[in-house]
């Protein structure tokens, strides 16, 4: 009787230490509007960039946490992940403190790129603890 009530003590205790608590941190989704007046050229028309203001990217989270970006062409009817080529366009992005950087290219890097009309531009920022 002893031993199996020692048993049952120690299982307990064994279960008991294996249990952690999680603290569960929702995604964050961000939809946007890129209009063409919002992208600026650079080297000459081949390359073109338009910053989207992301407070909620600070230092820890650009170092920690995750961004993915979508964009479309169609008001929101679909999405198609960055990075993309459309219509012979490469689109990529870069994440810094503050701000998501869209950029825009010729798919094969040498010829000039006209950016595109208004597109929606859905951001999905995923915490990491």
């Amino acid at each position: 009787m002893k031993r199996s009530l020692i048993f049952i003590c120690l299982s307990l205790i064994i279960v008991a230490s294996g249990c952690k608590k999680e603290m569960v941190v929702p995604n964050r989704t961000i939809i946007t509007t890129l209009t063409s007046g919002s992208w600026a050229q650079s080297n000459g028309g081949r390359n073109y960039t338009a910053a989207i203001d992301m407070p909620e990217i600070d230092n820890y989270f650009n170092d920690h946490g995750g961004v993915l970006v979508y964009i479309s062409f169609d008001n929101g009817a679909t999405y198609e992940q960055v990075p993309q080529v459309y219509n012979g366009v490469s689109y990529s992005y870069i994440t810094r403190s503050g701000e998501i950087v869209m950029e825009i290219q010729s798919s094969d890097g040498i010829g000039t790129v006209t950016p595109p009309g208004t597109v929606r531009v859905k951001i999905v920022l995923i915490d990491s603890v």
